[in-house]
């Protein structure tokens, strides 16, 4: 009664259900992988913003790419702001995802050097080429704390960097290109400012990284190995069925599924 099994439809049926789960095992694995690294990139972020701040100068120089270990670090920066060389980092997002621009200002420091400040989040202005209205930095010598960011690129962020822009716009806050600009050292990364807060609201500082939420990735994974188990529990409850359905054609004395198959007639 088990012949059935050799049946084209069977077997085809049977492996697509070994090829199936395999697959399924390592989509499940991929779904656990993404849910290490979230997890881990949770307590990295929130390790680096419970440190105490650290000098930026002891964690980044001229040329120097930020490790991931040092992303989000907290460091201070003591200078005078260089509005003159201040740009805009277009379509970026506020906090309530409305669509705007970063506020970049270099920062010369006190012993030498500068350092960029993403200094926080302004509307666009209406006409995408002209300079948006921009809350102007504090004056003087300013203490600054922030978070520590890497250079973004087109590979790390998914943002083309787009050619011919209005003068001071860019699409990337990269401390490489600005130092071209300004023709001079700049730091590796840049400062995401989070103090001192503007007055009056604006620039609207970037808020802290989300450090808590670690997705649906291992529901999806256990999701997976389950529909693993599935595979051939399912296949045993159509063997039986499709037993149970022969033995009781049987005994009526009735032609088999294969045996009702007609030959397909010959091309004239």
């Amino acid at each position: 009664m088990y012949r059935f099994l050799l049946t084209r439809q069977w077997v085809l049926l049977t492996l697509l259900g070994l090829v199936l789960m395999p697959t399924m095992v390592e989509l499940g694995f991929w779904q656990f992988h993404r849910h290490e690294r979230r997890v881990a990139q949770n307590e990295l972020i929130s390790r680096n913003l419970e440190a105490a701040p650290a000098p930026v100068t002891d964690l980044t120089s001229p040329g120097h790419t930020v490790p991931r270990d040092d992303y989000w670090r907290a460091v201070t920066a003591t200078g005078t702001f260089d509005t003159e060389h201040e740009v805009v980092v277009r379509r970026r997002t506020s906090a309530d995802d409305q669509i705007g621009v970063h506020v970049l200002t270099p920062l010369d420091l006190k012993g030498g050097g500068t350092v960029l400040v993403n200094r926080g989040w302004v509307p666009a202005a209406p006409d995408q080429t002209a300079f948006p209205e921009v809350p102007p930095a504090p004056r003087g010598e300013v203490t600054v704390t922030g978070r520590l960011k890497a250079d973004e690129t087109t590979g790390s962020s998914g943002i083309k960097d787009l050619a011919g822009l209005p003068d001071r716009q860019v699409m990337l806050i990269n401390s490489e290109q600005q130092a071209q600009l300004l023709s001079r050292e700049v730091l590796g990364g840049y400062i995401e400012q989070t103090s001192p807060e503007p007055s009056g609201g604006l620039p609207e500082q970037i808020p802290d990284p989300d450090d808590s939420s670690i997705g649906a990735h291992m529901a999806y994974a256990v999701q997976w190995w389950l529909f693993v188990a599935a595979v051939p529990v399912g296949w045993i409850i159509l063997v039986r069925r499709e037993k149970r359905d022969r033995e009781e054609a049987a005994a009526k004395g009735e032609p088999a599924a294969e045996d009702t198959e007609q030959p397909a007639p010959a091309s004239a």
